[in-house]
């Protein structure tokens, strides 16, 4: 098993306005019950799409012009909250492979780490100009390079932060630790064989 390498993210964007959007907002604790993560992503923002819908409006992940989206955008402390993988998972399942935001929860940060999905930050005014430009430009495509840490919509380049480390766990593709597991079994059983505690794991 081997991971990808994620080097580019293009596709149009999906704006979720908001600072402090928590774990529970992006799938609410009901759906932890799974035993795995299929389905997820129809339940991304339920509650909110609930609460918008009963006032007469629509959230973006149920707008006809967002459906497909791949790059989410919001504001400022994006996942935060419990450490729920589930969150990450749900917006990856919906179709999400990359974020912008001002910043996030470290712990969320990390899980989509491990999913290999990068999350970019920005300054307010450059999120804010994001934003603006994919609510202008609902079908147009936005490209992300991760090695120069940019982001393509229309003619303008706006440069993004991702901490050195995560950028180079999706650039070699050893984000996915599973995988790195795998290309090492015989190291990992040669490890654990040594262990006083070990019996048998086959």
């Amino acid at each position: 098993m081997t991971s990808k390498i994620v080097e580019r993210i293009s596709g149009t964007g999906v704006p979720v306005r908001g600072n402090d959007i928590d774990t529970d907002r992006i799938i609410p604790a009901r759906f932890l019950k799974r035993v795995t993560f299929d389905g997820l992503g129809a339940h991304a923002f339920e509650d909110d799409i609930a609460a918008i819908a009963a006032r007469g409006g629509v959230h973006p992940f149920r707008d006809s012009k967002y459906q497909g989206a791949a790059v989410l955008v919001s504001n400022a402390n994006f996942g935060c909250g419990s450490s729920r993988e589930h969150a990450p998972q749900a917006l990856n399942r919906w179709g999400i492979h990359a974020i912008v935001a001002e910043s996030y929860s470290e712990i969320f940060f990390g899980n989509c780490v491990s999913l290999g999905m990068p999350c970019f930050s920005a300054s307010h005014d450059v999120v804010e100009r994001i934003l603006a430009w994919i609510e202008s430009n609902p079908r147009s495509a936005t490209d992300i390079d991760v090695a120069a840490c940019t982001l393509k919509m229309g003619d303008e380049v706006i440069p993004l932060s991702l901490p050195a480390g995560a950028k180079g766990q999706f650039l070699d593709g050893t984000w996915n630790a599973r995988a790195q597991l795998l290309a090492n079994l015989d190291k990992v059983r040669q490890v654990a064989s040594t262990l006083p505690y070990f019996t048998d794991y086959q």
